[in-house]
């Protein structure tokens, strides 16, 4: 049996939510598929650190572009995404690292994002639980979500303009239009978006995607040990090295009164067993920062697969060897900052617009042996249903 579509999309994290909520807000008939359950995978051991990055222009472009998006759905966030502008401060060790500050300091202001020099007193009045350090950039427009419940509003969204949800249901194969479930149905489209995170190469085997697992803990209660995301700068040598593996200070402060403990990324592993070394030494680069920390009680510590590309730059856009084909993913762990944007920009491009930044440097076909745009797929339909067509 075969059910047509107009656009299917495939992994229901929240990268594949948001392009479903997108798709559904501009009148696409759209159906969403996944494994598991909603919001699982990588979106369920992420941070949720809505972060402005600057590895690069292009990061930065689209970090703050999604940053934005995210700050605008705010007010119509459910409580349970415990979306929070928590602010992240960018912390430094040594002079060394200030200079990094000042750095960052500089592009920030140059891409119009507010940002502020905190020298080592004052970063120790609004974070006096951390050892003396030199100093550290804040940046109050970064905010902290819960990314399961973000993906479950997106998710619900899109219900409610009009799409329909398969899940749990396996995806076997996927091309030329059609789209294979384990349970012998079928479903074709004009597009198919492969929104699959790290497993996208069991779907396109080719694509340069290379898992990275990481690692989370989190505490018990502590109401008010930390009030901002706290990211030593050192994370920026570790997080975007594409060969080592690391370990880096990374502490988020949850609306529970909870610490979310980062962060770790280890390159060939392909199962979830927890890395006990590894954590270690994660957790001792937190004691290393903020001493008290090994005095909290853990209750859960839990890993995740990154879904990492060579140039640490997203894949969105068209897959020039399938014309219907269309990708979003390579995320790496950024994808719930970006998820918005990215959705954004891929329906930009699968309908012939131009999406409100430089697409060019995540389009897919940079990495493709035969760098067509492939934009020649069959034409959409452009109508948008009513109110009383959409689900309630």
């Amino acid at each position: 049996m075969s059910t047509a579509h107009e656009v299917v999309v495939i992994g229901a994290g929240i990268v594949g939510a948001a392009c479903a909520r997108e798709f559904a807000v501009r009148g696409l008939k759209t159906v969403l598929v996944d494994a598991g359950v909603i919001g699982g995978g990588a979106t369920a051991a992420g941070m949720g650190h809505i972060v402005a990055m600057d590895d690069s222009p292009a990061q930065l472009a689209l970090t703050s572009y999604s940053q934005r998006l995210w700050r605008e759905l705010a007010p119509q966030l459910p409580d349970d995404v415990e979306f929070d502008m928590a602010g992240t401060l960018w912390i430094a060790a040594d002079d060394e690292e200030m200079g990094e500050v000042h750095r960052k300091h500089e592009v920030y202001a140059a891409a119009a994002i507010p940002t502020e020099i905190l020298s080592s007193a004052e970063l120790a009045r609004v974070e006096p639980h951390l050892r003396p350090l030199a100093g550290a950039l804040l940046v109050p427009g970064d905010a902290v979500l819960y990314p399961p419940c973000a993906a479950a509003y997106c998710t619900r969204e899109a219900l409610r303009l009009g799409a329909e949800i398969l899940a749990p249901k396996r995806v076997l194969s996927a091309g030329a239009g059609r789209v294979k479930l384990e349970d012998g149905s079928e479903l074709t489209a004009a597009r198919i978006v492969n929104a699959c995170g790290a497993d996208a190469t069991r779907l396109i085997p080719e694509l340069p995607i290379r898992k990275r697992r990481g690692h989370l803990v989190i505490t018990d209660r502590y109401p008010g040990m930390v009030r901002h995301q706290l990211v030593e700068l050192g994370y920026l040598k570790s997080a975007h090295s594409t060969t080592a593996d690391s370990v880096a200070f990374n502490v988020q402060p949850r609306r529970t009164g909870q610490l979310l403990i980062g962060s770790s990324r280890e390159f060939g592993a392909e199962h979830a067993d927890v890395n006990h070394s590894l954590l270690a030494g994660m957790i001792a680069r937190a004691q290393a920062y903020l001493p008290g920390i090994g005095e909290l009680q853990a209750i859960r510590v839990w890993t995740g697969f990154r879904a990492a590309t060579p140039d640490k730059l997203p894949l969105i856009g068209p897959w020039p060897e399938d014309e219907t084909m269309f990708l979003a993913t390579g995320h790496e762990g950024l994808g719930i900052t970006t998820s918005l944007g990215t959705a954004r920009v891929l329906a930009s491009t699968m309908l012939g617009g131009t999406a409100e930044i430089d697409a060019s440097p995540y389009l897919p076909s940079r990495y493709s042996k035969n760098p067509g745009n492939g934009t020649n797929a069959p034409d959409l339909k452009m109508e948008i249903p009513s109110r009383q067509q959409s689900h309630a």
